[in-house]
């Protein structure tokens, strides 16, 4: 099957294109959220004006993305960020941290640093973005994150907060007829870590969603929705303007387990970024919840 065609009809198997998105929620609709890294630019130069940017386009909620504990967010702290998040009607239920050093090392100071961070922004969840190469080359090598997962969600847990894992492709490659994602949702704690799925790395990946949700119900509690270009599927576009079936994947949220969805753009970085989020938004809000 062309992969084109796959996108497609990634839903049609599960039977859920003829069930209204809206059956999948409950009858509150759920807050459109935005992860920050789309406006990366902009972001790292000038936090106040990104936020009340990303409030005025509709959203009502932000993954915010590039914490130190020297610079806190680019140079705002968490409380001075929880305040404009407050001014501007918006929450960062979820945050994306560096795990780079807990998972290279027994060192836990910046995950207990990134913990308080999210404690302070009134967070439910610390998600661990991304995984270094040197670190995820066999199915030994995901055994051992499976194990340093563990690990920190129970610190997350100790301290109020939970874990998240987010993927991009890397975790499908096949190793002995299995995958490091295949690895992490069976090895990790299922009370513990949860996922937030990356819908265009997923499918990028040539995997449906759908077949994932039904195998692991509830264990992805928060999405990553970008969409594919229809010309270039290494190019993400405004959510609605690519390949990508997101009605058949929001009619089996309730399966999926999400309380939470952020709208990016990662891969090819847009010329209007304001114009681009809106459009985002207003697909979403309309089609979609």
């Amino acid at each position: 099957m062309k992969r084109r065609d796959f996108i497609i009809n990634s839903g049609l198997a599960l039977g859920v294109i003829a069930v209204a998105p809206s059956f999948a929620f409950s009858s509150k609709p759920k807050n459109i959220g935005i992860q920050l890294y789309t406006l990366r630019e902009s972001f790292s130069k000038d936090v106040k004006g990104v936020l009340e940017l990303v409030a005025k386009s509709g959203y009502k909620e932000v993954e915010p993305y590039g914490y130190s504990r020297e610079k806190g967010f680019f140079g705002t702290s968490p409380k001075e960020f929880k305040k404009i998040l407050m001014d501007n009607g918006l929450k960062a239920p979820s945050g994306h941290y560096e795990f780079s050093e807990f998972m290279k090392s027994n060192s836990t100071d910046f995950l207990k640093a990134s913990i308080e961070c999210a404690n302070q922004l009134g967070s439910e969840y610390v998600v661990v973005p991304h995984l270094d190469k040197e670190i995820r080359s066999n199915l030994d090598d995901y055994k051992k994150i499976a194990k340093k997962l563990n690990e920190a969600a129970v610190l997350c847990k100790q301290l109020g907060l939970k874990l998240a894992y987010h993927n991009h492709d890397f975790e499908f490659t096949k190793y002995e007829n299995q995958t490091g994602y295949d690895i992490l949702l069976q090895e990790t704690d299922k009370k513990l870590v949860d996922f937030e799925m990356d819908l265009y790395w997923m499918i990028r990946s040539g995997n449906d969603p759908l077949k994932f949700f039904k195998a692991n119900p509830g264990r992805f509690k928060m999405w990553h929705i970008k969409d594919m270009d229809k010309s270039k599927e290494e190019w993400n576009t405004e959510v609605g303007k690519g390949s990508i079936n997101f009605k058949a994947i929001f009619a089996e949220a309730r399966l999926s387990g999400m309380q939470h969805f952020f709208v990016e753009q990662e891969t090819n970085y847009i010329p209007t970024p304001s114009d681009s989020i809106k459009t985002s938004w207003e697909y979403v809000s309309k089609e979609l919840i």
